[in-house]
């Protein structure tokens, strides 16, 4: 379909067909090293996929970083990226990372809801401060967790940074991509549930990140996404859809001191 090359990320990222093994192998590992600190699989709701993983840091939790994964809202689970937890890790903070249905099985505003029951289910297990990190289709969850509707005001009174990695800010062009026979997404639904079109959030610190390498669909996402809502973008030089997420495992890194609230 029209849009079918715009949101190819694999065709265009050289030896992309290796990544998947390599973060389920990553993952795998850092899940192992973590022992009794590693919690899998905690129900949050009715179907098999509701549920999150949950990591402790060393001593106590500074707060809890809830990492939400994408793969367009129809493919991957919450297990193909726990490592991606090390650099909050590191710096003393808890993180949780819930799986979800998937499309064609649920709608993408099932998953929205699903989402926002993780978040929830996670929060009555933690204290202190919350920060939601996504990537992709998950980006677009983590920005609609922002909606005074979807969550709790004493949830989101505990929430202090949204980071949004190469996010989907607006729907409605997936629905010109061959995609849209399994996400099903009508015009209604994307014009619910794009971001773009929510009211921007108050007392959260924002960033939207993207690889400047990416496809220009995704660096028009984000830019349009930011400009909606006021809020800092950051393009990563050298950066792709696929890599983007690997300052995630760095303490050191602008993007966890960003999700953190570090200087």
């Amino acid at each position: 379909m029209k849009l079918d090359d715009a949101y190819a990320n694999a065709a265009y990222i050289e030896g992309a067909k290796a990544y998947p093994p390599r973060w389920q192998a990553q993952a795998a590992a850092f899940r192992d090293s973590l022992g009794a600190r590693a919690q899998s699989r905690v129900s949050y709701g009715p179907s098999e996929r509701q549920a999150f993983d949950l990591f402790a840091p060393e001593g106590v939790s500074r707060g809890t970083v809830i990492f939400v994964h994408g793969g367009y809202w129809k493919a991957f689970d919450a297990s193909t990226w726990s490592h991606l937890a090390a650099g909050a890790m590191a710096r003393g903070w808890a993180v949780a990372m819930p799986s979800y249905d998937l499309c064609p099985d649920v709608r993408i505003t099932d998953i929205t809801r699903q989402i926002a029951a993780a978040v929830t289910r996670i929060s009555e297990r933690t204290f202190g401060k919350l920060a939601l990190v996504g990537h992709s289709a998950g980006g677009h969850l983590v920005c609609r967790m922002t909606d005074p509707l979807i969550l709790p005001s004493e949830i989101r009174d505990r929430l202090t940074s949204v980071v949004a990695l190469s996010p989907v800010g607006d729907l409605a062009p997936l629905m010109e991509t061959s995609m849209n026979e399994i996400l099903g997404i009508d015009a209604a639904e994307a014009e619910a549930e794009s971001p773009v079109n929510m009211q921007p959030p108050h007392g959260l610190d924002v960033s939207i990140w993207v690889g400047a390498d990416e496809r220009p669909a995704f660096l028009e996402q984000a830019g349009q996404l930011a400009r909606t809502w006021g809020a800092r973008k950051i393009v990563e030089e050298g950066k792709h859809h696929f890599d983007i997420i690997d300052d995630l495992t760095d303490p050191d890194s602008a993007m966890i001191k960003a999700l953190l609230g570090l200087k």
